[in-house]
């Protein structure tokens, strides 16, 4: 039956699931020594920009791939990124426990300050695993990004924290957050993304001698070196 034929859209669909899954579970188990977070949510971005565009995706090879070769900076951005947030945490806790009001001008700063880190927390990681960069132009990059597609940042970040309002919701729910909760909300990232990632790469290809790019074995040829600042402004004006 074509309905069950290995080209057939069920399957495909089957096939990608399983997939979401698999990548899911490695991330998962890679996040838990805890300073392994950001190596393992950049190779998952690496995998889920490569099975939207449709690309081969051997999804252990390629994680663990992109894992091992970003681990140094995805580790120092996570730890930088896990620093700001407990910091964060610690003012909002004192500001809405303690009995001295504050004043408004110091809860609208540390309101922007943490819009600011969690724009740059949802774009970071996509970065990273596509432009090979230093780690202070990752996150600058990641935080420009974030503000050029700003309404889609906004989606993002609503697509993250879904599946813990499911969870809190109905716990029934856990065993399916755990085979899905984090590579479906990052496929929809990379699904809204992808259009602009790849008029970057473009920009970027153009303006990059071919010995600057980056190919190992025929799998990627679409990691550059590059500051991206001046692309990301060009790019801005094609929105």
């Amino acid at each position: 039956m074509k309905l069950f034929s290995l080209d057939s859209p069920l399957m495909q669909a089957l096939n990608k699931m399983a997939d979401l899954m698999w990548l899911n579970v490695l991330t998962v188990i890679c996040c838990i020594p805890v300073v392994t977070v950001g190596a393992s949510l950049t190779a998952m971005h690496y995998m889920l920009l490569k099975i939207v565009r449709n690309e081969d995706t051997y999804i252990t090879r390629g994680f663990f791939k992109s894992f091992k070769s970003n681990f140094r900076q995805a580790t120092v951005i996570w730890l930088i990124q896990l620093v700001i947030t407990v910091v964060l945490a610690g003012d909002f806790y004192i500001m809405y426990r303690s009995e001295t009001e504050f004043h408004i001008v110091f809860q609208v700063l540390l309101m922007i300050v943490a819009m600011i880190v969690i724009f740059t927390t949802t774009f970071v990681y996509p970065v990273l695993a596509k432009f090979d960069n230093s780690i202070f132009r990752t996150i600058k990059n990641a935080l420009y990004v974030s503000i050029l597609q700003f309404p889609k940042t906004l989606a993002m970040v609503v697509m993250s924290v879904l599946p813990i309002v499911l969870v809190i919701i109905a716990p029934t729910l856990v065993p399916i957050v755990l085979m899905f909760g984090l590579s479906i909300p990052a496929f929809l990232f990379a699904k809204l993304y992808n259009k602009f990632f790849k008029k970057l790469e473009a920009k970027v290809a153009e303006s990059n001698p071919p010995e600057n790019v980056v190919e190992d074995e025929g799998e990627d040829i679409r990691i550059f070196k590059d500051e991206l600042d001046e692309t990301l402004s060009v790019g801005s004006k094609e929105q």
